[in-house]
């Protein structure tokens, strides 16, 4: 997939363009539903799919008191973009003056210089230009007066709740991984490098590998999570522990994973933990024994989960 960092530095005119925009944080199954749409109009009129979207979150830029933490790293979101078959991706850099842009002059005087606008294919709720004035009905009345098209997908629910970035994060301030995966329509996950950490699990009889995460992600709370650790080209089923280990008077908040029946070395390897349920949440012990029993009944009860897990999702 094609990356365009700023385009107006595009010296090109691209042709046949599918659009979808947004900010994409989570690209869960609403996110889904548009890229999707946006695909399948490319593929009919031989066209590109293209998604515009933003960097920093706006609010981040227009009120960083009310930011959202990030739900997903910039990396992640690419990747799952292309996956579904989006073939180029506009990161706009997000600014004042850019956020300044009255919605006419966003679609006519910033996309279409540089876009061949086909289609545009938006979430219902869509907003944009200037204080959020450009509405659905407004992208229909430019599409009708510019000569592109405009689809309106959505809203999107599962289980009878609506799908949308706000929802998603609710539930996993609540510690709810189960229903993060049913509103992303996959495992709830979190990228990190392995780094040094005090070896205290390992002193305890469960080693761990302590995960580096970007800090301003969105963090489920503390507690022990049954997760599947794709780490060194394998995944493998552990037990994960965010928190600040207040039986040892922890202050600083740590990501650490068990991986179980493994023993080795992953310094410095990239590791995605998926989250598949949460066990329980983190509490202090009477000291280092009363821990080490509670991990290995976590232990088994991971177990437990995740070979349920694995039938249901059809691995046997």
């Amino acid at each position: 997939m094609r990356v365009i960092r700023h385009l107006v530095r595009q010296p090109e005119r691209i042709g046949r363009v599918v659009l979808t925009l947004g900010n994409f944080d989570g690209v869960h199954l609403g996110h889904q539903a548009i890229v999707r749409r946006a695909v399948e109009r490319a593929r009919a009129i031989g066209g590109r799919a293209v998604a515009l979207t933003f960097e920093p979150h706006p609010l981040a830029v227009l009120a960083p008191e009310q930011a959202p933490p990030i739900i997903q790293p910039l990396r992640d979101r690419l990747v799952l973009l292309r996956e579904l078959g989006v073939e180029t991706t506009v990161l706009q850099r997000f600014t004042r003056t850019f956020a300044a842009l009255e919605p006419e002059a966003f679609v006519r005087d910033f996309l279409l210089r540089r876009l061949e606008l086909r289609h545009v294919v938006v979430g219902y709720n869509v907003s944009f230009g200037r204080a959020r004035a450009g509405s659905a009905a407004t992208l229909q009345a430019l599409g009708g007066a510019l000569g592109f098209g405009v689809d309106l997908v959505g809203p999107v629910e599962v289980a009878g709740e609506r799908v949308s970035s706000t929802r998603l994060r609710e539930v996993l301030r609540a510690g709810d991984v189960a229903a993060a995966r049913r509103l992303l329509g996959r495992p709830y996950a979190l990228r990190g490098r392995v780094v040094a950490g005090d070896r205290r699990g390992r002193t305890l009889g469960f080693p761990t590998a302590n995960l580096h995460v970007r800090p301003a992600l969105l963090l489920p709370p503390d507690g022990v999570y049954a997760v599947e650790v794709e780490v060194a080209g394998a995944r493998r089923p552990g037990v994960l522990n965010v928190g600040v280990r207040p039986t040892f008077d922890g202050r600083r908040r740590t990501i650490e994973a068990h991986l179980l029946d493994f023993d080795g070395d992953l310094y410095r390897a990239w590791a995605l933990a998926r989250f598949v349920e949460r066990l329980r949440g983190e509490r202090a012990f009477a000291g280092p024994e009363a821990l080490r029993a509670q991990i290995a009944a976590d232990v088994e009860h991971a177990r437990r989960v995740l070979a349920a897990d694995r039938v249901a999702s059809g691995g046997g």
